[in-house]
């Protein structure tokens, strides 16, 4: 088998990061994968309904002057299956069942593509950071207050792949590694690696990744953590930070959702 590796990319798409406190949004170039105008953020309508969310973004949209035909690409919150939320977090449980991709579109009046935040994050990754022209089997895992996953096989994408739910030693993987219990258990660096040990080579011996990212704003601090870590698979931190999201967004969107 030819390993590949996405095609590259020009032009620009508009790329939306849906969160539970704020909704970002900016043109990207994708040439470089970068903003081509300063992103610009509202604050998460409180409920988080669908039409309130909606609305929201198309006032993100409508923040910039842009071409009728250009591709919005959305990221969200939950599993994301072939545009519908089968899921719902940070956002309100009204979503579960509704075309994101859908919504958006009609909101905005553009061809709109919706994806799970983290596949978005992880796919700008491979294209564009830490990940860029590395063939193979590459997994990006973020890590915040639950551990998110994006699995993508040369130059593929395989959505939603929920990573962070293992059950490992009768826990859900997250409750124990996430950075959010570091936190809540008071965890030194060392004692937190020790959980991410066991996570990563659990994850490892099911995926024989050749190459692990870690993202989450405590990537920040990399180096108190990934050096602790004793794994097979080289493991290195993210570079895109919280531009990952749009970015990755908005070149789903470009490809009209194939990724090839």
């Amino acid at each position: 088998m030819t390993a590949r590796t996405p095609a590259p990319l020009t032009g620009t798409a508009f790329g939306i990061d849906i969160g539970g406190s704020g909704i970002k949004g900016a043109p990207v170039d994708l040439a470089k994968g970068d903003f081509s105008a300063p992103r610009v953020r509202i604050p998460t309508p409180q409920p988080a309904t669908p039409a309130a969310v909606a609305a929201t973004v198309a006032e993100v949209v409508d923040s910039f002057h842009l071409p009728a035909d250009l591709p919005i690409g959305v990221t969200f919150p939950a599993v994301i299956q072939h545009g519908v939320a089968r899921s719902a977090a940070n956002v309100d449980d009204s979503w579960i069942g509704t075309d994101v991709t859908a919504v958006v579109a009609a909101a905005t009046g553009r061809r709109a593509l919706a994806v799970n935040d983290a596949d978005a994050a992880g796919y700008a990754e491979t294209l564009y950071g830490a990940a860029k022209d590395r063939p193979g089997v590459v997994l990006v895992v973020t890590l915040g207050t639950g551990i998110g996953s994006c699995l993508v096989v040369d130059g593929t994408l395989v959505p939603n792949t929920e990573l962070g739910h293992l059950e490992i030693d009768g826990h859900d993987a997250e409750s124990r590694a996430a950075d959010s219990a570091r936190e809540r258990d008071g965890l030194d660096w060392a004692q937190w690696a020790a959980r991410l040990q066991r996570y990563f080579r659990v994850v490892e011996d099911l995926f024989w990744p050749d190459l692990i990212v870690v993202g989450g704003g405590v990537s920040k601090k990399h180096q108190s953590f990934l050096p602790l870590l004793d794994l097979r698979t080289p493991i290195v931190p993210a570079e895109l930070r919280n531009a990952a999201g749009i970015v990755g967004a908005a070149a789903l969107a470009a490809r009209g959702g194939e990724i090839d």
